[in-house]
């Protein structure tokens, strides 16, 4: 990869002495950060669907894909002008992007958080408000394992190759990246949920948790937000509102300002 995230360096220095393998370059000296310039944090963004894929459609005939999009190119513009983050997309126009390569472009742009947005669609059309989702433990251990043995643990976790390793200690390194990862998307789930519920609408259970393929990166905490429900008409309208989207995209990132001034993948 081109470049690793903060919370990936960390992960190398804390696998470097699990694996014994002396990592050049990291001392362990504190170090004076008072006139240090931290560097932009990168916030990946991922609209859902796009392409021949229109996701939901609701009520008045309106995509998702369409409805997403354009509240994350306002989320982007709103991060950006912070000056904290750089923010990259997975998908900038009307394209299809299969499930694995968003993941994969999240890894590759060196991202430290992963944001998917969608759109819903109930069967009670009477429902409505938004939703968090983070990866299930269950859903995490199956993808885990898959994804080892087909990749063969090389260079799967923040840059390091685990096939270099005992099976012992790269099975510890994964796991040990995995865990961290998820224990930090819950935290992330939890700002998404407190902040959006400041500003709009909530569904009853608002931070569920799923199989979902987008927030199987075992090193970028992901969380799935579902900004409202297409099959709701009075929803689905105030959805198209560029001052809704200002709206949700103000929660969104005061969420991720919580979460990176928390520690989040410090």
């Amino acid at each position: 990869m081109a470049s690793l995230s903060i919370g990936r360096r960390r992960f190398l220095r804390v696998a470097g002495v699990a694996a014994g393998a002396g990592l050049a370059g990291w001392s362990t000296a504190r170090a004076d950060t008072r006139h240090v310039v931290r560097p932009h944090r990168i916030i990946v963004l991922d609209p859902g669907h796009g392409g021949v894929d229109p996701g939901c459609i609701g009520a008045s005939g309106i995509y998702e894909k369409d409805i997403v999009l354009a509240t994350a190119r306002e989320l982007g513009r709103q991060l950006e002008a912070t000056g904290r983050y750089r923010v990259k997309l997975t998908r900038d126009d009307d394209e299809f992007v299969e499930l694995s390569d968003r993941v994969a472009r999240a890894r590759a742009l060196g991202g430290e958080l992963l944001l998917s947005i969608h759109a819903d669609a109930l069967p009670d059309q009477n429902m409505r408000g938004a939703s968090v989702f983070t990866l299930s433990e269950q859903a995490s251990d199956r993808e885990a394992a898959a994804l080892a043995a087909r990749e063969n643990k090389a260079d799967l976790v923040a840059g390091i190759d685990l096939s270099r390793h005992a099976p012992e200690v790269s099975n510890i390194l994964f796991d040990l990246a995995r865990r961290e990862t998820n224990n930090q998307s819950i935290r992330l789930a939890r700002e998404l949920v407190t902040e959006l519920g400041h500003r709009v609408r909530l569904l009853q259970n608002s931070h569920r948790s799923a199989g979902f393929v987008v927030l199987k990166a075992p090193d970028v905490p992901s969380a799935l937000v579902e900004i409202g429900c297409l099959s709701n008409r009075e929803e689905e309208a105030l959805l198209q509102l560029p001052q809704y989207q200002k709206k949700l995209a103000a929660g969104l990132l005061q969420s991720m300002n919580d979460f990176f001034d928390a520690g989040g993948n410090a």
